[in-house]
């Protein structure tokens, strides 16, 4: 088989496996859009800022389109995480036939472990961080006042921490692979141990609303994540030597 042709079957390839993963979003979207239905996904989302608001008070939707537009776009980024695994798994069968054996025995590990910590980092946003978060924010709302938050504001600052909270949670993985890979060892990381913790607040400083609980929620498992990392990387780098040494 020539480049060309090669290069055109890596093409049809890599087209049949996003063909594939935006296959399993569908089906899951239109899976919740039937059952538990988007306008049910909305209210589990929106439980936490629900109770923290004053008795009898509900959001509101200021857009004449907001009421249906923005729980079918939550449900589609519930579908979303729900398909990840499928989404990761094509991504790894693409690049498998190219990897040394030692890396494909690290590399569905990698799949299963980051789609579960994304999933975990959700999870710690929608019961721990949410609750306290807007319970603290309330709690300096002026008596004058009733907060009434709108839907679709209250959507995107969902998602953008859904979003850093996952991502947040990657470290670990993230730490593991570059250590693997050579890119950096265990000791240079324990090194610049300081530094991190400083990006951490940085990072939550950015991503995370201007009061000191949501950055410190973001901030302090960044850094334990970054600790789990290093040892887990010193776990894997052992692992590594060995199988080097046996093959």
């Amino acid at each position: 088989m020539s480049i060309e042709e090669n290069f055109v079957s890596h093409l049809m390839e890599l087209r049949d496996r996003l063909i594939r993963s935006m296959a399993a979003f569908i089906v899951v979207f239109l899976v919740l859009m039937v059952y538990p239905g988007a306008g049910h996904i909305f209210d589990f989302l929106s439980e936490p800022i629900q109770l923290a608001l004053p008795h009898g008070t509900k959001m509101i939707a200021t857009g004449v389109t907001t009421p249906f537009m923005v729980p079918v776009k939550l449900t589609a980024m519930v579908a979303f995480v729900l398909s990840l695994p499928v989404t990761l798994y094509q991504m790894w069968a693409f690049i498998a036939p190219g990897l040394y054996q030692h890396e494909k025995r690290l590399a569905l590990p990698i799949v299963f472990s980051s789609t579960i910590l994304f999933l975990l980092g959700i999870a710690f946003c929608q019961y721990i961080v949410f609750g306290r978060v807007f319970a603290f924010i309330n709690e300096f709302a002026p008596s004058s006042i009733t907060p009434a938050p709108d839907i679709e504001a209250y959507m995107s600052f969902v998602l953008s921490m859904f979003m850093a909270f996952g991502l947040t949670f990657e470290v670990p993985i993230v730490v593991v692979v570059l250590v693997y890979t050579g890119m950096i060892t265990v000791e240079k990381l324990v090194e610049i141990r300081g530094y991190v913790i400083v990006t951490a607040f940085i990072l939550a400083a950015i991503f995370t609303p201007p009061d000191v609980m949501s950055q410190l929620f973001l901030a302090v498992p960044i850094c334990l994540l970054y600790e789990l990392g290093v040892l887990v990387a010193k776990l894997v780098g052992r692992r590594k030597q060995d199988l080097l040494e046996k093959a």
